[in-house]
């Protein structure tokens, strides 16, 4: 991100916590129990998560299907979008994905990076890294604010 180019309406002194809470959002999300997977939110418009994926993920011709490459992109963009929201959770509205090449059993780092967006539509980049440094796929997501407040999503505020 250069300089001018942040959001408004993220308090600054409080991106410590509002990490922490779309980290427990994340893990406390019923879908990621399908998936062992583990996220990090390290700086506004960033966020990585590792995943492991294997045969359980595979479709018949015996390579990990198209949905978890998605699954791992979006999240990834999401999740560096909503960095930069501390008030209300984004929604996905359109998702482009590239596939690099076929993916079996390993572990993958999906890293998502705030592109443009300070208002209502955000956008930003993923990528997807196997466990040999590999880009095997990336993907193009927007995502919008939505009506639902981050504060009332059980994850997001701690129990």
């Amino acid at each position: 991100m250069s300089a001018g180019s942040e959001p408004e309406h993220i308090v600054e002194d409080g991106s410590h916590e509002h990490f922490r809470a779309l980290e427990r959002l994340y893990r406390q999300a019923p879908i990621n129990k399908l998936f062992d997977s583990d996220i990090e939110i390290t700086e506004r418009g960033f966020a990585r998560i590792t995943f492991s994926v294997d045969e359980r993920h595979y479709h018949a011709a015996g390579a990990v299907h198209g949905t978890a490459y998605f699954k791992m992109l979006d999240d990834a963009a999401f999740y560096a979008c909503n960095s930069l929201v501390s008030d209300r959770f984004l929604l996905t509205t359109a998702f482009n994905l590239l596939f690099t090449r076929p993916l079996k059993s390993s572990t993958v780092t999906a890293e998502g990076r705030w592109v443009s967006g300070k208002r209502r539509v955000f956008v930003a980049d993923a990528r997807l890294i196997d466990e040999d440094g590999e880009e095997i796929a990336r993907g193009t997501g927007t995502f919008m604010r939505s009506h639902i407040p981050l504060a009332s999503l059980r994850g997001y505020k701690q129990d």
